[in-house]
């Protein structure tokens, strides 16, 4: 008996999910500071997705590296802003992704990261014939054509989030400086008006005893 394709359709996006193990953070990194985070490669094969994005914090930027098991440096890049990579694993194990912010000595950073490990989807065979009808590939495509434009959406996602905190802490700086220069001048208004009028009561002081002399 065929099954129904919603039903296929069902298995198939709870596949689909149960192949991708994602974790999303955002960590704050401070001046002089390095950062590691792990995933774990069950085996050989395995895709991982590493993503980051600076998203306040001096110019924005800051030095990373990808290790393997084997301490092998897969990837690294300096002052970089945002990064979205695509790696084979080719050895099981503890991958390591680190960032550093060795450039900075009084800025912290924000940093927003993805590391995704997903396994390739394979399909298997039916165990009977007939369990799955001649819709299964058709739902298939389906399925992994709106996954990738869900992924899309989501890189979209990300990049508008990036840009829109970004473009907050730019305002933010902007707006503590034209503070500070507010405050610096009225307090040079003043300033100069206290050396005036000292000036001025000493000027005349000084001519009103030359007269009297």
């Amino acid at each position: 008996m065929a099954l129904h394709p919603l039903l296929i359709l069902s298995a198939l996006l709870l596949f689909a999910v149960n192949t991708v193990r994602a974790s999303a953070l955002t960590t704050a990194l401070a001046p002089n500071e390095r950062l590691c985070f792990y995933a774990d490669v069950d085996k050989a094969g395995e895709k991982i997705g590493f993503y980051f994005a600076v998203q306040s914090g001096g110019s924005f930027d800051v030095d990373f590296e990808v290790k393997d098991p084997t301490e092998k440096v897969l990837l690294d890049g300096l002052r970089e802003r945002q990064g979205d990579y695509v790696l084979t694993a080719n050895t099981p194990g503890e991958y390591a992704f680190c960032f550093e912010n060795d450039m900075s000595t009084l800025t912290e950073k924000l940093i927003d990261f993805d590391i995704m490990v997903e396994s390739e989807p394979r399909r298997e065979p039916p165990a009977k014939p007939g369990q799955i009808n001649e819709h299964t590939s058709e739902l298939e495509e389906s399925v992994f054509r709106l996954s990738g434009m869900l992924a899309n959406i989501k890189r979209t996602q990300k990049y508008f989030h990036t840009r829109e905190n970004r473009g907050f802490s730019i305002v933010k700086s902007t707006q503590n400086r034209l503070f500070w220069y507010a405050v610096f001048e009225t307090l040079g208004v003043i300033g100069m008006a206290i050396v005036q009028v000292y000036i001025l009561q000493t000027f005349f002081t000084k001519t009103g005893r030359r007269y009297k002399v």
